[in-house]
């Protein structure tokens, strides 16, 4: 059985590839920008840090306590959490065996790619769709030819009719991205970043 992907230390990289923070800090960021994939908060959010940090893909870089308030330890991310990050994130927009949960949090943390890195796996993606969505229309054929009733090919049809609808939407995605109207420069990802901050 495959490994469950790492969503709450995949976006706990992302955020730190943006800007150093501590625990709380991101906790605040994970639940004002609605990444509603993560559960668990604020337990799940504290073992990832531990075990990216225990990886060496993060590590501390400052400490300090507010008042009374509990010591609060600062993180940035290290190169290799950098590499870690884009090669996780890649795996995850370019793989259509991913389930769609998954994958929908793989491209709310899109932005953290290079635009052509992003490009590239999604035009992966849907390379991968449409081969699945030829096989599968052959199998249907198939299997009518063979006089199977319709009623027993529903669950074929409704997988069908998800990956179509996936298929144009990443086609019209990849469309934005390639005519420059969706982009994402370093500095908009922090401006925004603390822009949520200055929210919160």
């Amino acid at each position: 059985m495959a490994r469950r992907p790492d969503l709450v230390g995949l976006t706990v990289l992302a955020l730190l590839s943006v800007r150093a923070g501590h625990p709380y800090e991101l906790h605040r960021l994970i639940v004002d920008t609605h990444k509603d994939y993560i559960t668990g908060l604020p337990r799940s959010l504290y073992h990832a840090v531990e075990r990216l940090a225990g990886e060496e893909l993060i590590v501390p870089v400052e400490t300090s306590r507010e008042g009374r308030r509990p010591e609060r330890t600062v993180y940035e991310i290290t190169d290799e959490g950098r590499r870690e990050l884009a090669t996780r994130l890649r795996a995850l927009l370019e793989s259509p065996g991913a389930e769609r949960r998954t994958f929908a949090a793989a491209v709310s943390l899109i932005g953290v790619l290079p635009v052509a890195d992003a490009l590239r796996a999604l035009r992966t993606r849907a390379a991968s769709i449409e081969g699945a969505l030829a096989g599968l229309d052959g199998h249907l054929r198939a299997l009518r030819d063979n006089g199977l009733p319709d009623v027993l090919m529903i669950e074929l049809d409704y997988e069908r009719a998800l990956s179509e609808t996936e298929l144009d939407w990443l086609r019209r995605l990849i469309a934005r991205l390639e005519s420059g109207e969706l982009t994402w420069p370093a500095t908009a990802r922090r401006e925004l970043l603390d822009k949520v901050l200055g929210q919160a």
